[in-house]
């Protein structure tokens, strides 16, 4: 391989001008996100499902962080499994966010990534890849809208039933 300030000969033998190698970097720094207060901040913001794990993301109002700083946390509680299956599941949102986030995350903002139980550690890693990428991307649309929450039935809106039972 060729080092990326070295010139390269064209096929007639003559020296030919290349520029360097142009570095694959991000123009901006990841974070990873370590205070408790930052996580429940992501948990209040907008949110998107994926297969394989939940997307929270929110626009930091933060003066004391600079403005080009992408910050990431991980999380996957119990239902997850033991130990070894969290941190393995956490490797690959881990992996997922390394190479989704530089490219299609926005400076500025706040993301967390929830695993699921059964799936996160075992789910096809390219499908996670471009669920992660949709999920962006849904999560930053203009108009996005909150997923509906699931209503339980314990709790009826309009109240205990009045009358005879049926």
């Amino acid at each position: 391989m060729t080092p990326p300030e070295a010139s390269v000969n064209d096929p007639t033998g003559q020296r030919a001008e290349t520029a360097p190698a142009v570095s694959a970097c991000p123009p901006y720094t990841i974070a990873t996100l370590q205070k408790r207060a930052d996580f429940l901040r992501a948990a209040s913001a907008r949110r998107q499902g994926m297969a394989a794990a939940l997307l929270q993301a929110r626009q930091r109002d933060d003066a004391n962080l600079p403005p080009d700083l992408l910050r990431v946390g991980y999380t996957c509680s119990k239902k997850v499994g033991n130990a070894v299956a969290r941190n393995r599941a956490k490797r690959r949102l881990r992996a997922i966010a390394r190479l989704v986030l530089p490219h299609h995350g926005r400076p500025g903002w706040d993301y967390v990534l929830i695993g699921r139980a059964d799936v996160t550690a075992t789910y096809d890693f390219a499908a996670m890849q471009a669920d992660l990428i949709r999920a962006i991307e849904r999560v930053h649309s203009d108009d996005y809208r909150p997923p509906a929450r699931k209503s339980s039935s314990r709790h009826n809106a309009k109240g205990p039933r009045k009358g005879p039972a049926k």
